[in-house]
């Protein structure tokens, strides 16, 4: 693995003391952990990011959620780790994240900044069961007072509901739970490693009732398949129903990596599909503007119907108004970036 010769670099992403194991339990069987230790935990964004924050943390890469669009599969080269299965089952765990959160939090050139969290694969993912490292970096967070959102479509964040309490009471946090569509046969092919979408929703529903406010990132709206005007009513109605404050929609983008990923899912699944895809999405990861633009004004149409939302511009609340991008040098493996240039998919309501 390429990080095996990256322990004596001053720059390298990780300590020499890189340990992995084959778990073979039956909650875990064909899924390998990597343990490590990282150098740094705070990532920047780069300054050309259209992110509405400049900090991130990312406890984990690899992710056995495995939906076959995620963005991030392609970070998982960096590492000379498959794309496709491979990033499913091959998890690296930042083993020292928490420690090395606080010390980096106490540090005198912190400035405080929000800190955004999931922003490349779920830190509730299935590992986090197992490693449990959210409560430590959460803990670290509270007692800095230091703002902070977390992304996820894991109900195990419920587990940590009384520390997002706690943070709470001493500073700016936000929630976001992705849900993109109902459809549960939908979700058991393409996302088929998570919750299902309505226990997602009662995740929405809990955090709302304990006093964390929630919002949700309608993601991915997939063409063809969870884009009908009634698909779209369902969920919307469904989010409105849980108590969301907000509703953001996203359109499914197919970066290379994913793209490849998705492509081959298609053709098993939905083979009809194929060449509106490619006439759709042609070369680029983006649906065309005019797409995204319905899908948008459908959403916020059926939001104010359902009396969601808004979130207002520059809270802590905020979920990412682009893509995802990488941590602070353009560092192989943690996010990578979108350029300038891309159409940007998110309207915050």
């Amino acid at each position: 693995m390429r990080w095996d010769n990256l322990g004596d670099s001053p720059s390298a992403l990780f300590g020499t003391d890189v340990v992995s194991r084959t778990i073979n339990t039956p909650e875990f069987q064909g899924i390998t952990f990597h343990e490590v230790r990282a150098r740094s935990i705070v990532n920047r964004v780069p300054g050309a990011s259209r992110m509405p924050f400049e900090w991130t943390v990312n406890p984990y890469r690899g992710c056995s959620h495995a939906c076959v669009y995620c963005f991030a599969r392609k970070t998982h080269s960096y590492l000379d780790l498959d794309t496709g299965q491979g990033f499913d089952s091959q998890i690296v765990v930042k083993v020292n994240a928490p420690e090395l959160l606080r010390r980096e939090l106490a540090g005198r050139r912190w400035r405080g900044d929000h800190i955004a969290m999931g922003t490349n694969v779920d830190c509730y993912q299935r590992a986090e069961g197992r490693y449990g490292l959210m409560p430590g970096i959460i803990a670290a967070l509270r007692d800095h007072a230091n703002p902070f959102s977390i992304l996820t479509k894991g109900t195990l964040i419920l587990r940590d509901l009384p520390l997002l309490q706690q943070a709470a009471a001493v500073t700016d946090i936000g929630i976001s739970v992705s849900v993109g569509f109902l459809d549960h046969e939908l979700w058991r092919t393409v996302e088929p490693g998570t919750p299902a979408p309505d226990r997602r929703l009662d995740v929405v529903r809990t955090l709302t009732a304990h006093g964390i406010p929630c919002g949700v990132l309608m993601a991915p709206v997939i063409p063809f398949l969870g884009d009908a005007p009634d698909q779209l009513r369902a969920t919307v109605r469904a989010i409105a129903e849980a108590g969301a404050g907000s509703v953001t929609p996203l359109v499914l983008h197919l970066r290379p990596g994913a793209r490849e990923w998705f492509m081959a899912w298609l053709e098993q699944h939905h083979p009809h599909l194929v060449h509106r895809y490619r006439a759709m999405y042609g070369d680029g990861a983006y649906a065309p503007k005019w797409y995204q633009r319905r899908i948008t004004r459908q959403v916020h149409e059926l939001a104010t119907e359902y009396g969601i939302g808004p979130t207002h511009p520059g809270t802590a609340r905020k979920i990412p108004s682009a893509d995802p991008v990488p941590g602070p040098t353009g560092a192989p493996g943690e996010d990578e970036p979108r350029s300038p240039a891309e159409p940007t998919q998110l309207t915050l309501i």
